[in-house]
């Protein structure tokens, strides 16, 4: 059973090696490359109307011209100037409380309550406070991203140091650990992994957030160029606003999961060879 049961097991358990790796990764690019193909043959037979749903030809001829006179490049720098900025704000007050309401049953108790009701609020509700607060300007924009990225990180890391093991906790104990080494050597390396999921979440809701955040007055940014395409009724304005936030969110999360993949590569687990 053994002898044909072996090579199976060196089959399955073989690492991929780099150019596979690499490789797989633009499997990802066919089903959007299909729906563009399929998109522009529509379009050129007529199927979807141009006044409506404009072909991805006609969208490349705007993205052009936009690049051309350097506005594109204006939009596209302070729509990421917003979310980086936003992003480190948020994710940074939320890894302080989430470390902890997570590590101290007191802070849990006294502040997750509160948290936890705040997190459910709309993001628009918090448009009128922050622009009465703030003003119209870049302060209220980059605080309302920050809220947004804020929750999902303060959850997965407050979490995740609760689910950390408590065997491997009382093992740090018996060998007299610090509370700084217990941090350092037992917390941290469990609670990695979901603190890194939190970051990336964070970052897809700081994306989502700088739409809202560029309707409050403002005369730039990708937001900006979204309200221009709707208020003067060019739909190949708005299809690129949008498929422009797609690749920027979605290079921004390729960039967090490469570094968060870097710090997890002791991880033995099932997805680590790919």
């Amino acid at each position: 059973m053994n002898r044909f049961a072996a090579p199976a097991l060196r089959i399955f358990n073989r690492v991929p090696s780099q150019s596979q790796s690499s490789s797989s990764g633009w499997v990802g690019l066919l089903i959007p490359t299909i729906l563009l193909v399929l998109w522009e043959i529509f379009s050129a037979a007529s199927v979807f109307p141009p006044n409506l749903l404009p072909a991805p030809s006609t969208i490349a001829f705007t993205l052009l011209g936009l690049t051309l006179s350097g506005e594109l490049f204006e939009h596209i720098t302070v729509t990421f100037y917003r979310v980086l900025l936003g992003f480190f704000l948020g994710a940074f007050a939320a890894t302080i409380l989430g470390s902890f309401t997570g590590y101290s049953r007191v802070a849990y108790r006294l502040l997750d309550p509160l948290l936890q009701a705040l997190r459910n609020i709309p993001s628009l509700a918090w448009v009128p406070l922050f622009i009465l607060w703030l003003g119209i300007y870049e302060s209220s924009k980059i605080t309302l991203i920050a809220v947004g990225v804020f929750f999902p990180v303060y959850l997965n890391l407050m979490t995740g140091i609760q689910h950390v093991d408590r065997k491997l906790v009382e093992v740090g104990k018996v060998y007299r650990l610090s509370q700084f080494k217990l941090i350092w050597r037992v917390f941290m390396p469990a609670t990695l992994p979901t603190y890194v999921v939190g970051l990336r979440s964070g970052l897809g809701l700081g994306w989502m957030f700088v739409v809202a955040a560029e309707i409050m007055g403002a005369s730039s940014g990708l937001g900006y160029l979204l309200v221009d395409g709707q208020t003067t009724g060019r739909p190949d304005i708005i299809i690129a606003s949008i498929l422009l936030f797609a690749l920027c969110g979605k290079l921004t999360d390729l960039l967090l999961a490469a570094i968060g993949k870097r710090f997890l590569s002791w991880q033995d687990s099932y997805l680590s060879a790919l």
